[in-house]
C-alpha cells in the first residue's frame, strides 16, 4: 500500500509538473511574442520621432525660404514705390538707404513745396509711416539755380499677415 500511494504521489506530481512546464512554456512564448512586439513598436516610433524631426527642419526651411522672398523681393518694391512717388521734374533722389525697416532719402528739389509734396505721398502710402524731415539745405551747385537739398527719413510700416 505504502508503494501504490508511492507511485500515485509520483504520478500526481508527473502530472502538475507537466502542467507547470507547459503553463511556463506558454508563458515563456507570451513574453517572447510581447517583446518582439514591443520591439517592433520601438522602431516604429524611432521612425515617427525621425520623420517629426524632419518635419520640423523642412518647416523651419520653408520658413526661412518664405523669409528669404519677402527680402529679395523689398528693395525692388522700395524703388518701384520711390520712382511713383517722386514729384516728376521737380525733384530727384541722390542717395536712398533702407536698413532694418528704416529708410533714409537724400535728393535735391527746386523748393520747399516739392519737399513737402513728397513728404505728402510718402505719408499716404500705406507702407510707409513716421515720415521725418532730417534737414534742408540751400544748394548752389548749379549756377542760377537756388535749389534744395533735404534729408527724410521714414519706416516701413508693418506686413500684414496674409490669410492662407
Amino acid at each position: 500500500m505504502f508503494l501504490l500511494s508511492l507511485v500515485l504521489v509520483v504520478i500526481v506530481a508527473a502530472w502538475f509538473n507537466y502542467l507547470l512546464s507547459g503553463k511556463i512554456t506558454s508563458l515563456d512564448k507570451q513574453i517572447a511574442d510581447t517583446k518582439a512586439q514591443v520591439d517592433k513598436y520601438n522602431k516604429i516610433n524611432k521612425e515617427i520621432a525621425d520623420i517629426k524631426k524632419k518635419l520640423a527642419l523642412l518647416t523651419k526651411k520653408i520658413e526661412v525660404i518664405k523669409s528669404l522672398d519677402l527680402t529679395r523681393k523689398a528693395p525692388v518694391k522700395l524703388l518701384d514705390d520711390m520712382s511713383k512717388i517722386v514729384v516728376e521734374k521737380r525733384m530727384w533722389l541722390t542717395h536712398l538707404e533702407e536698413k532694418f525697416g528704416n529708410v533714409k532719402v537724400v535728393g535735391i528739389a527746386l523748393d520747399n513745396p516739392t519737399i513737402a509734396e513728397y513728404m505728402t505721398r510718402i505719408e499716404s502710402s500705406p507702407r510707409y509711416v513716421d515720415v521725418k524731415l532730417l534737414s534742408i539745405n540751400q544748394d548752389s551747385s548749379v549756377k542760377g539755380l537756388e535749389l534744395k537739398k533735404f534729408n527724410i527719413k521714414f519706416r516701413k510700416a508693418p506686413e500684414k499677415k496674409q490669410p492662407k
